[in-house]
C-alpha cells in the first residue's frame, strides 16, 4: 500500500513563497495536481523516482520547482512568486505507469488527502 502525506500549505500574500512536501512510503514518479472549488484537478509537475527529470505546467513553469530527496522518500514543491489564481487544494500522486511524465489523472493510483494553499491578493 503507498502512502502519502502533504504538508506544508497556508496562507499567504501574493508574490511570496511556499513549500510543499510529500511524504511517500517508497520511492516512485511522483506528480504535484491542484484543484480550486468548482474546477477539475489539474496537473501541476511530475519528477521522475530517480529525480533525475523533471516535467511542469506551462501555467508554474519558471515560478515552481519539484525536487525529491530519496534518503526520506520526500517530494517537494517549491513555489515561488505565488498569484492569487495558484489558490487551490493541492495534491501529491503517485503512479507506476510506463510513461514517467505522464499529466493524466487516470494514471495515478495513490493520492495524499492535499493540503490548502491561499494566496491572496
Amino acid at each position: 500500500q503507498v502512502e502519502l502525506v502533504e504538508s506544508g500549505g497556508g496562507l499567504v500574500q501574493a508574490g511570496d513563497s511556499l513549500r510543499l512536501s510529500c511524504a511517500a512510503s517508497g520511492r516512485y514518479d511522483i506528480g504535484w495536481f491542484r484543484r480550486d472549488p468548482g474546477k477539475e484537478r489539474e496537473f501541476v509537475a511530475v519528477i521522475s523516482w530517480s529525480g533525475d527529470s523533471t516535467y511542469y505546467a506551462e501555467s508554474v513553469k519558471g515560478r515552481f520547482t519539484i525536487s525529491r530527496d530519496n534518503a526520506t522518500n520526500t517530494v517537494y514543491l517549491q513555489m515561488d512568486s505565488l498569484k492569487p489564481e495558484d489558490t487551490a487544494v493541492y495534491y501529491c500522486a503517485a503512479h507506476t505507469a510506463t510513461f514517467w511524465a505522464t499529466t493524466r489523472l487516470r494514471d495515478y493510483d495513490y493520492w495524499g488527502p492535499g493540503t490548502q494553499v491561499t494566496v491572496s491578493s
